[in-house]
């Protein structure tokens, strides 16, 4: 066992550790937002389905919350017992931060999720929707002091170094850094798509197993129209996310395309096998001049190639098909949420084609697959680096022997493994246990 490489066995329990939790935040980031949604909507028209829609995903959001704390908590652990190094050079940048998110998660989620969740019918419409509102806030914030420390990770600034230890220097510049206006946005949409297919998906296997609610249709109706309006958006700001990458870490968007040599008009690769000891592709299929004109919106713009970084560049074969996964869904949600528009012009929810609905299903958690690859995309894509251009990731890995990491490790993913399946089989549970309801009602709203 101590033949293992410490730092490989916890590099991969720190990626299995922020696999499973960014499943949660990445529903309860929007899906509280859906809910102020609803609760607006029931205010507004006094139509029971919203309430009714209310009532449903907020069970689906404390469950989401509750998951995403738990292992929250586990994932912070780690930065004491296999990453010591990070929060003794970075901690007074990194701790004031999670320090923050900490406050926002706790102190105003947790205390108004309490109203949200039990106060319905106990205090009044507008403090009920006030609470709700405060929830939304909380998540949205939490997101917004972790997607804070984790660009600085990738684009640090507002610092300086003294006796090997960093200081900020300017706090706007540490928390506004370059990548972080574009990481944040783009995190916020992938949130939104994230739960519009939950909300879509759900909804569809509803009709399909006949157990529709007052909440079905406009569950589905909201979850449709928010894809379908969300995904060309998160498009848009994909591609600025890209050049500000290029700017700033323009190996990894070489590792992204594929991109050995440094050359003008690059090919957007389609396929590819890269092979880092040849330093070449296999079974190119290509775009020509592709690459170039999305990165410098020029045809024979000029990409420099990762030969140009050899040793300081991320492993290739991650990146390249990660980006493809997340790219690849993202093209899937946008023909399904668009069809799915267009054929609500026409029908009822409940009369939307099968195979529409099936595949509505099928997309639940596509959401999930296209975080996971980006996040996956973004992190691999820091290395050799913890703190990009500063600190390399294995001069702060901690003294914990490969045995006690590997046992730890396999724990976690056993555990996390069980969890997930429990978790997805009660968000069906909870969407087919209801009672069926006249379907008309739930319609029209």
């Amino acid at each position: 066992m101590e033949t293992l490489d410490p730092l490989l066995l916890a590099r991969i329990q720190f990626a299995a550790n922020i696999t499973f939790h960014i499943l949660f935040p990445t529903i309860t980031i929007a899906l509280c937002w859906a809910l102020l949604f609803f609760r607006w909507r029931w205010i507004a028209t006094r139509n029971e389905a919203w309430l009714a829609a209310y009532r449903l995903w907020t069970k689906v959001f404390a469950l989401s919350f509750a998951m995403g704390v738990v292992s929250g908590i586990t994932m912070s652990f780690q930065f004491g017992t296999n990453w010591p190094g990070f929060m003794e050079r970075v901690g007074n940048i990194a701790g004031p931060l999670l320090g923050y998110e900490v406050l926002t998660a706790f102190f105003l989620e947790a205390t108004f999720l309490g109203v949200m969740l039990f106060g319905h019918g106990r205090v009044s419409e507008r403090v009920h929707m006030i609470a709700t509102a405060l929830v939304a806030l909380g998540t949205t914030s939490s997101a917004f002091w972790i997607l804070a420390l984790n660009s600085w990770m990738q684009t640090p600034a507002g610092f300086y170094v003294e006796s090997g230890q960093y200081h900020v220097e300017s706090w706007l510049a540490v928390i506004f850094n370059p990548s972080f206006p574009y990481r944040f946005t783009h995190m916020l949409i992938a949130s939104g798509l994230t739960v519009s297919f939950l909300l879509a998906g759900l909804s569809a296997w509803q009709i399909l197993r006949r157990r529709e609610t007052l909440a079905t249709a406009v569950a589905l109706r909201t979850g449709l129209i928010a894809g379908a309006v969300l995904i060309p958006l998160q498009i848009f700001v994909g591609d600025m996310h890209g050049l500000n990458t290029l700017e700033h870490q323009p190996q990894k968007v070489a590792a992204i395309e594929g991109v050995w040599q440094t050359e003008r008009g690059a090919p957007l690769l389609l396929f590819a096998m890269p092979d880092e000891k040849t330093r070449s592709n296999r079974f190119e299929i290509g775009i020509p001049k592709g690459a170039s004109l999305i990165l410098k919106h020029d045809p024979e713009g000029e990409i420099r190639g990762l030969n140009e970084f050899e040793g300081r560049h991320p492993p290739v074969a991650p990146l390249f098909w990660g980006f493809r996964i997340m790219v690849g869904i993202g093209v899937l949600m946008l023909l399904a949420s668009w069809a799915g528009v267009w054929a609500l012009r026409r029908r009822a929810p409940n009369a939307l084609p099968r195979p529409l609905l099936w595949g509505l299903v099928g997309m639940t958690f596509s959401g999930w697959v296209a975080t996971v690859a980006g996040w996956y995309v973004t992190e691999i894509g820091r290395q050799p680096y913890l703190v990009f251009g500063e600190l390399l990731t294995r001069d702060l890995v901690g003294p914990a022997p490969a045995s006690s990491i590997a046992i730890s490790l396999t724990a976690y993913l056993i555990t996390y493994l069980v969890l997930i399946v429990a978790y997805v089989s009660v968000l069906f549970y909870m969407a087919g246990k209801a009672d069926s309801t006249p379907y008309a009602q739930g319609g029209q709203a």
